[in-house]
């Protein structure tokens, strides 16, 4: 069935009510990556997930949780032939967890392994403040021919943006993503051809609330608006876009 719109990254289950965040994303037809933050979350995820069009979960362990949760690694290696989709995972060396770098590094590193050993998986990468290491690793860990990598929200240089290209990544962008300058400039240094949108909800806010589950509406219009094409051109071309993500080679 085709989508009218796409979320690859979203937190669904952190809304109140997974499953009427799952039933809102069917019913405004958005493709949605469900990231997880913890493999225990995964399964509730997927059973709630079960009879839906549009909703897709990935399995996740978030760099932000590393100290508290790398003993669940041993859980998302054992989970991880169930699902082509891998998300929330990467780096953060923001000052909150930067202690934790060295240990994440080191979960990261076991699970693009784990992903280049199976093959065939999509990522959903977080970098904040990591942006040449994660790059870095996934050249040390995972070929580009095993898996494809969308980078979620993405802030790195020039050069960043283009060793990413270059490798085959996407980029998932969101309206608070396009709303900064360095976000704008990122966004301008993309081909059209490898972007995504994204909510990151509902971390991401409007106002004074979350944004609503597969709400990319927004996101959309900034896009046309910073690379001077029509709505429905950008609309069209982020399906497009999606479809070659996950099609198999």
């Amino acid at each position: 069935m085709r989508p009218d719109y796409v979320d690859f990254h979203t937190h669904l289950d952190l809304y109140p009510d997974l499953a009427r965040a799952i039933a809102a994303c069917d019913r405004k037809r958005v493709a949605t990556l469900a990231v997880t933050t913890t493999p225990k979350a995964f399964e509730r995820n997927v059973e709630l997930s079960a009879d839906s069009d549009f909703v897709r979960v990935g399995l996740g362990l978030h760099p932000q949780l590393v100290a508290d949760r790398h003993l669940e690694l041993d859980l998302f290696e054992k989970l991880l032939p169930r699902t082509r989709y891998v998300g929330e995972i990467g780096l953060d060396r923001g000052p909150a967890h930067y202690r934790s770098f060295e240990l994440q590094q080191s979960v990261f590193g076991r699970i693009l392994r784990a992903c280049a050993q199976q093959g065939d998986k999509i990522l959903s990468l977080h970098s904040v403040r990591a942006t040449k290491s994660v790059l870095d690793m996934l050249d040390e860990h995972l070929p580009p021919d095993r898996a494809r990598v969308v980078l979620h929200w993405f802030t790195g240089s020039k050069a960043d943006v283009r060793r990413a290209v270059d490798r085959g990544c996407y980029f998932s962008v969101n309206e608070g993503m396009l709303a900064s300058a360095t976000g704008l400039r990122v966004m301008r240094e993309i081909p059209i051809d490898r972007v995504l949108t994204e909510t990151d909800g509902p971390f991401l806010t409007r106002g004074d609330k979350p944004i609503n589950p597969g709400d990319v509406g927004r996101a959309v219009e900034m896009i046309a608006s910073s690379v001077g094409s029509t709505i429905e051109g950008v609309r069209s071309q982020i399906i497009s876009n999606l479809k070659s993500l996950v099609q198999s080679d």
